[in-house]
């Protein structure tokens, strides 16, 4: 008889994987450190690195850490506060992980990122060769979020406005798209993504894989823990993210013993979303990474010619221009009715756009220049 393969067998091949391990695998609702299971992620990560697999860890927890440490009943609302509380837990964070790691013979590296990091393209390269510098010498790096200074960030959130950054699942995702990784496992409270909610039915079923773009989203809901600010809504885009852009995702639990080796040896474990496609760099950092500096809201003629002809966005098929962008920044294209069909590097300025959108097109604009070339151009689905 032949080897039999694993039922996912693209998730066992996996060389380069990123493990996302969520707030509530590290500490309760009050803060108190959990360190059995961050103590098994690390004997997983260091069997991984022995099989010649590279492996980076996304860890929450920093401000949870800190809330119980400085001596609050909850995570405080003011910012600054818990700005504080992020900076007393990153330290102990991290020594959790570096002594969970160093056990099995590793070490690791932290690696502190804010949205800044990701919204300049330079900074971003520099970002990645760091990462990957980190990895050719053997270092596991345990990267967070720097809360501590992130009061953007935060506030980005707060607002619920393009929240492409300002939790750690969508860290995760950056991250994993970023260094091409193979595999993203994001590891929670429960045991992936459910046909409803499992605290109210009972009876609800584990879905094993989900492929079709967006789905899920409707099952996840929006809230998330106590101590963290994700949420299995979060998770389940932080999938969507990776798999369009040709990387495996696993939801998975945390707690559940031996879960993620069960996943990492492609079992029928957790919810997992199948790569269904690759993008170029460039184009998973204007999709992903960078943070959108304006909209172009589009007619039905525009939208038409960049999703069925693949046509480049002209200034005459924009309605309206928001925002105050330069030459080069991310924007957003909407429909007309408000939803994103995709988004793009822009040709000139705010201002600027705005004057050739009206017809009258700035000195040195031709008017068959493209406002956003089809090559600097991302669309959703």
């Amino acid at each position: 008889m032949g080897d039999v393969k694993p039922a996912r067998f693209a998730v066992a091949q996996a060389k380069r994987v990123v493990i996302k391990v969520g707030t509530r695998v590290i500490a309760d609702d009050s803060g108190r450190v959990q360190p059995s299971q961050l103590i098994d992620v690390a004997a997983v990560v260091a069997a991984l690195r022995a099989r010649g697999r590279e492996v980076l860890i996304v860890s929450s927890g920093a401000v949870g850490l800190g809330t119980a440490t400085l001596g609050f009943d909850d995570v405080p609302i003011d910012l600054e506060e818990r700005q504080a509380c992020a900076a007393v837990g990153q330290t102990r964070l991290m020594g959790l992980w570096e002594e969970g790691l160093s056990h099995h013979g590793h070490t690791c590296g932290q690696v502190l990122l804010t949205q800044g990091d990701f919204d300049d393209r330079v900074r971003y390269l520099n970002l990645r060769g760091t990462l990957m510098t980190l990895l050719r010498h053997g270092v596991i790096p345990v990267i967070n979020e720097n809360d501590a200074v992130s009061t953007e960030e935060l506030a980005f959130v707060e607002n619920e406005a393009q929240a492409i950054f300002g939790d750690n699942d969508r860290l995760s995702a950056l991250v994993a798209t970023k260094l091409g990784a193979d595999l993203l496992v994001l590891l929670t409270d429960v045991q992936g993504v459910f046909d409803r909610d499992p605290r109210a039915h009972p009876e609800a079923r584990l879905l094993s894989r989900i492929e079709v773009p967006g789905a899920g989203m409707e099952l996840a809901g929006a809230r998330g823990s106590e101590m963290g600010r994700g949420g299995m809504k979060s998770k389940v885009e932080a999938a969507h993210v990776v798999a369009r852009s040709g990387c495996q995702a696993v939801i998975a639990s945390g707690f559940e013993p031996g879960a993620l080796a069960s996943v990492l040896t492609g079992e029928e474990t957790g919810t997992w979303f199948p790569a269904r496609g690759e993008l170029a760099a460039k184009r998973r950092w204007i999709a992903f990474a960078a943070r959108s500096r304006g909209r172009l809201e589009l007619d039905a003629g525009a939208v038409e010619a960049l999703e069925k002809r693949g046509a480049s966005l002209l200034a005459a098929g924009v309605r309206r221009v928001e925002g105050d962008f330069g030459p080069g920044d991310v924007v957003d294209l909407l429909r007309p009715d408000g939803r994103r069909v995709g988004r793009g590097m822009v040709y000139c300025d705010a201002e600027s756009a705005r004057d050739w959108c009206s017809g009258s097109p700035p000195e040195g604009i031709r008017n068959h220049h493209a406002l956003v070339h089809r090559d600097h151009m991302v669309l959703e689905g």
